[in-house]
């Protein structure tokens, strides 16, 4: 096995992992702290507003860093989901069903953002647009998700037909991701990863790298702090469950 395997199994180990968060935790709400108060004070007092949108361009620092978190999120909740169906690994079960609220919650970031950011630039809240059609897929996604895991008696069950839920939605992702370039969407194109590279104004580039450092920091402490939760819910189950038999 590599190093990087054997750092990894290793902290597969529940206990070993409820070690580790204790110091990754502090670590990542600091972080997350100091990356948001700096990025939201370049973003709103420092970086010049836009010579077509104006003031409003200031959104695009919470929607675009909620969005790119968004798909993150999914995936990483899809590749455990597949860890865990394959190896019945604990961690990457408890895993996607400890991160799909927060998913949930930088996907509805997004949607909001974008509908206030989409009424002064199209005049509308609300397109049924190829990307923010499939940008709401994802979110029912996350939601569906959240239900199905919760709707069985068996919790082994409700993670199985969770992870199923979450691979068969992985063609989502793509969809999302090329949409603006499949069809003809009134959503603009990508304009920071590029194969051309970035077509957004060097100033507005370090505001949003900021802000996604930010949004990335917070996915951490979110992602250890319920995963820790998870972790001791299924203990005290096991305790209660002894206890009855």
């Amino acid at each position: 096995m590599s190093n990087s395997g054997s750092i990894i199994g290793r902290f597969a180990n529940p206990g070993r992992f409820l070690a580790l968060a204790n110091y990754v935790l502090p670590v990542a709400w600091l972080a997350a702290a100091l990356f948001f108060a700096a990025g939201l004070y370049v973003a709103f007092f420092d970086s010049p507003p836009d010579y077509q949108q104006g003031e409003t361009v200031r959104i695009m620092y919470i929607h675009v860093p909620a969005a790119w978190m968004a798909l993150f999120t999914y995936v990483t909740m899809a590749a455990a989901a597949f860890v865990g169906l394959i190896w019945k690994h604990v961690l990457a079960e408890l895993y996607a069903k400890a991160v799909a609220p927060v998913g949930a919650c930088f996907t509805f970031i997004c949607l909001v953002t974008g509908s206030l950011w989409g009424k002064p630039m199209w005049g509308a809240w609300w397109v049924w647009d190829a990307r923010l059609t499939s940008v709401l897929v994802l979110f029912f996604l996350y939601v569906g998700y959240m239900v199905l895991v919760d709707a069985f008696d068996d919790e082994q069950r409700g993670i199985n037909a969770g992870a199923c839920l979450l691979l068969a939605g992985v063609i989502n992702i793509p969809v999302i991701k090329f949409s603006v370039d499949w069809w003809n969407t009134l959503h603009q194109p990508a304009s920071i990863i590029r194969m051309d590279g970035a077509t957004v104004d060097k100033t507005m580039l370090l505001p949003l790298a900021l802000m996604a450092g930010a949004f990335h920091f917070l996915f951490i402490a979110l992602a250890f702090f319920r995963l820790r939760t998870e972790i001791f819910a299924r203990r005290a189950r096991a305790t209660r469950l002894r206890g009855v038999a």
